[in-house]
């Protein structure tokens, strides 16, 4: 129950942040998509189940904050989510190489997904645009967060007591 409340809190914190902060640090379309960040690690570390719960709370609380296509957030950080589970088992958690491997090609997955369902809803999509100069910007954002979140969501799944 403990970090049930912990996760909620950690997500309506960062979506108040990522909304409301963030936009007056970055210049527009190229902030870091901190959420994203939260159900990669979560789901390098804790399973594909629990990134799916994660990735769907957090792409809903997403959808809500930003006025884009409703459950656009909801389907992509679910299934991101869901991807970045499958390799739990097979990596090695305490790297510090694997959040920004797993932040890239989480963020290019992320982005072609959306681009993708956005095509398949009848929005007009340019798909040059997945790999544009503001993509590659938030992208490098990412990275720069991506460490200190990782290690926040391993001190929250395996305890205090981790020497991450």
């Amino acid at each position: 129950m403990r970090t049930t409340l912990v996760w909620i809190g950690l997500l309506l914190v960062t979506v108040a942040v990522q909304a409301v902060l963030l936009p007056f640090i970055f210049t527009p379309g190229t902030k870091p998509d901190i959420l994203l960040i939260i159900v990669v690690a979560c789901g390098l570390l804790a399973g594909k189940e629990r990134a799916i719960g994660i990735g769907f709370f957090a792409g809903l609380l997403q959808d809500f904050a930003s006025g884009n296509v409703f459950g656009l957030n909801t389907l992509s950080k679910m299934a991101t989510g869901y991807t970045a589970g499958l390799f739990e088992r097979k990596v090695f958690k305490e790297s510090i190489l694997l959040p920004v491997l797993a932040i890239v090609l989480a963020a290019l997955f992320n982005n072609v997904l959306m681009q993708a369902l956005l095509f398949i809803l009848g929005y007009k999509v340019a798909m040059i645009s997945t790999f544009s100069y503001q993509v590659l910007l938030s992208l490098g954002y990412n990275i720069l967060f991506c460490i200190p979140v990782h290690r926040l969501v391993y001190r929250i799944t395996f305890g205090n007591n981790s020497q991450f």
